[in-house]
């Protein structure tokens, strides 16, 4: 069988399976795109990320959201990702890039993330997955916090600010004062 004839859904699904044990398997409910720099540079300025924050990414991927923050403002960063193999990545490109000492990744389900030390998040995932995750944000997050999402928005929660980079919207939202 030539894997460049399988649909890009069952290579993705071949390749993370292959990485799993039994006792790790979970499927990632989002698939891995990757998101082009400018528009990781437009996400990392929209939110206004300096080197006194700490920014998360869900579903981060090769990790080039984080390693940007770092590589480009000095922030601290944690990228979470269910797939082992994208985690691998992420740990090769921040070596690569010289940030190591500035971020880290976990293997992980980013519905059990421990986020509350982040002052920014993150987001590439689907709407679905955003709104379900909307809860844990305004729940663990303080106050102020900036999330920032890639193509995708909260439902009724509107963002302080849209905008479009190379023909991707981005949304930014903060975490409110508790009542």
């Amino acid at each position: 069988m030539r894997l460049r004839h399988l649909p890009v859904t069952a290579l993705f699904l071949a390749s993370f399976a292959a990485a799993q044990t039994p006792q790790t398997a979970k499927i990632p409910e989002v698939p891995y795109v990757p998101t082009a720099d400018t528009v990781v540079e437009g996400m990392l300025k929209l939110a206004g990320v300096k080197s006194t924050d700490i920014v998360y990414d869900l579903g981060c991927g090769d990790g080039r959201i984080v390693v940007t923050a770092a590589k480009n403002h000095g922030a601290h960063g944690v990228g979470v990702d269910i797939n082992p193999v994208r985690i691998q990545e992420a740990r090769e490109n921040a070596r690569r890039n010289g940030v190591e000492n500035l971020v880290r990744f976990e293997e992980g389900d980013l519905f059990d993330a421990d986020i509350h030390d982040a002052t920014v998040v993150t987001l590439y995932l689907l709407p679905n997955v955003n709104l379900r995750l909307r809860p844990k944000l305004l729940k663990d997050l303080k106050p102020g916090t900036r999330v920032v999402s890639h193509s995708f928005d909260m439902g009724d929660w509107k963002p302080e600010k849209e905008e479009h980079v190379d023909g991707a919207t981005i949304y930014l939202w903060m975490i409110p004062e508790r009542k």
